[in-house]
This record gives structure tokens, C-alpha cells and sequence, in this order.
């Protein structure tokens, strides 16, 4: 982890700004704006890309996974130029968490990826891309975004130690438990074999 060179309030500051970031429930303002429906009541009731694109709207699922992705770069990327690496790191978890427990929808928000993804193109780029193309790669071969998931998050922690940016190791290691648990459901499912393939209408 990085060093702590950041004041106590600032940090609890950014922690606040990273969480409120996080939990803009982008997938269900978009729905809402297109007229898709209640992402509640289709396929697994998430808010995430994946669920989007449920509805069969590849240009809404595109701009949640965006716009998902966009709000854990920025907390990191702000984090970063106004106070320090420290700050950005919270910052980043706060995000993701925002993401997971929304405020603003009852703490039901979704499983993160996107978050995740954009937090550590912004946090560490090349890590990033390795976790980008590792979701890619597992998302082509078994088209199920589940397990895409789950295999991204469980090298991220390799990728930042291999490509050099071990002080974001603890981080990586917490998002990727934080991923595990919010996909738990998931595991099941690909577990009994009954986990539905990407673009599958629920």
C-alpha cells in the first residue's frame, strides 16, 4: 500500500466524494431515460452493463459500462491531483463500494465490474489493460460475463506485482475478495451450470 501522507480529514473527504461517485446507479437512469423498463424486474434485477444489455439495447449497455467504468476512474483520477496516492486508493474502494451499495437505490446496487475495470485503468493503466483483456479473453471463449468477471479479478493482484505497481497490491487483493462475494450467487450458478451466457434475455 502507498504511503500515508494524506491528513486524516482529507482522507475521510475522499472517501465520501469516492463513495457518492460510485453510487450514481447509472444502468437504471439510463433505462429509465430510454424507456427500457424497470431493471428490477428483468433478468437478474442488477443494475450493471450486463443486465442492460438484457433488454436488448447494446447502445444503453455500452454507455452504463462506460459511465460505470468512468465514475471509478474519476474518484481515482480527482483523488489523485488534489490530495495523493493514498487518497486515491480509498478513494477507489469507496467507489467500488459506492457501486456495490448505493445509497440512493436501498444499498442494492451492482456486482462492480465496470467500477473495477475503470478504477484500475486509472489507478495503474497497464494493469488495467491486463485486466481488461483477461475479462475480453474469458468473456470470448465461455460468454458468460460471470465467469469473465471473476477471472479479471482473481489475476489483478498477479498483475499489478508483475508489471510493477506492488503498492497497489492490497487494494487489488480487497477489490478482487469484494468482487468474489458480490458474485457468490454467480459461482453457484456456473457451479449447477444454469449461469446465462452473455446477451441472454432474462
Amino acid at each position: 500500500m502507498p504511503l500515508i501522507e494524506t491528513t486524516t480529514t482529507l482522507l475521510i473527504l475522499w472517501a465520501v466524494i469516492g463513495y457518492l461517485l460510485g453510487s450514481i446507479p447509472f444502468g437504471m437512469v439510463l433505462a429509465r431515460v430510454m424507456g427500457l423498463g424497470n431493471l428490477r424486474e428483468i433478468g437478474s434485477g442488477n443494475i450493471g452493463a450486463t443486465n442492460v444489455l438484457r433488454t436488448g439495447n447494446k447502445t444503453a449497455a455500452a454507455l452504463t459500462l462506460l459511465l460505470d467504468g468512468g465514475k471509478g476512474a474519476v474518484a481515482v483520477l480527482l483523488a489523485r491531483a488534489m490530495a495523493g496516492e493514498d487518497a486515491a486508493q480509498l478513494a477507489a474502494l469507496s467507489a467500488f463500494i459506492g457501486h456495490c451499495y448505493p445509497v440512493w437505490i436501498g444499498f442494492r446496487g451492482g456486482k462492480g465490474v465496470a467500477t473495477f475495470l475503470g478504477i484500475f485503468l486509472a489507478l495503474a493503466w497497464p494493469v488495467g489493460l491486463a485486466c481488461c483483456a483477461t475479462w475480453l479473453v474469458t468473456a470470448l471463449v465461455t460468454r458468460v460475463s460471470s465467469k469473465a468477471a471473476i477471472m479479471a479479478a482473481a489475476l489483478s493482484t498477479g498483475w499489478m506485482v508483475v508489471l510493477g505497481y506492488g503498492t497497489g497490491m492490497l487494494l487489488a487483493f480487497v477489490l478482487s475478495l469484494l468482487v468474489f462475494w458480490r458474485h457468490r450467487d454467480n459461482i453457484a450458478r456456473i457451479k449447477a451450470g444454469t449461469e446465462p451466457r452473455i446477451g441472454q434475455k432474462g
